[in-house]
């Protein structure tokens, strides 16, 4: 548990223990009682105010890089990781432009800002949003097999999916929970895990 609220602080920056939880799969109080040890052994720091909560110190992304290239090692799944992330980096421009797209639109040769009064056009996008999806899903499969732990974003992209199917269009790009928003945690996490800068 150390380790995924550690690891998690380090993919999405300062969060509320709620966040945390909801990226982790773990429950709210085991997320704070977890950063409250954090907190004591110097690893995680709590800002209050509207943009606080919890973070990496220092010594925290220090102790982060360690525990997450020994987890990495000591299973010896560097390689299928490192497989698996070409397969990301080959889907992640077309995510973006998918969310490009959802959120701008050309009419008459202008880009303009999609109003969402195109049923049509929007439903294409949202069938090349299930598209992608199901191609997604074989990197996350394999992410998975080789390190459980990221097996939490095939969960949380598929849970942001259902929500766009029930009709909360906002969870494709525009909240913290959107399959925009996973996808990129998971981009800094795989960069994290493999020791790549940004």
């Amino acid at each position: 548990m150390r380790l995924v609220v550690l690891h998690t602080l380090r993919c999405i920056g300062f969060a509320g223990a709620g966040r945390v939880a909801g990226a982790t799969g773990l429950s709210e109080s085991e997320v704070e009682s977890e950063l409250i040890d954090l907190a004591v052994d110097g690893l995680v720091t709590h800002l209050s105010g509207e943009f606080g909560g919890w973070g990496l110190t220092d010594a925290g992304r220090a102790a982060d890089v360690e525990l997450i290239t020994d987890e990495l090692d000591s299973v010896g799944a560097r390689p299928a990781i490192t497989v698996a992330f070409k397969g990301f980096m080959e889907l992640n421009p077309e995510l973006l432009d998918l969310c490009t797209a959802r959120q701008l639109r050309s009419v008459d040769g202008v880009t303009t800002i999609n109003d969402h009064r195109d049923q049509a056009y929007d439903d294409r996008v949202l069938n090349r949003f299930a598209d992608f999806h199901q191609r997604a899903a074989v990197v996350l499969g394999e992410l998975a097999a080789a390190q459980p732990r990221f097996g939490r974003y095939g969960v949380r992209l598929g849970e942001a999916l259902r929500r766009v199917a029930a009709g909360e269009l906002a969870y494709l790009a525009d909240e913290i929970g959107s399959y925009h928003a996973v996808w990129a945690e998971l981009h800094e996490d795989l960069l994290a895990t493999l020791g790549i800068p940004r």
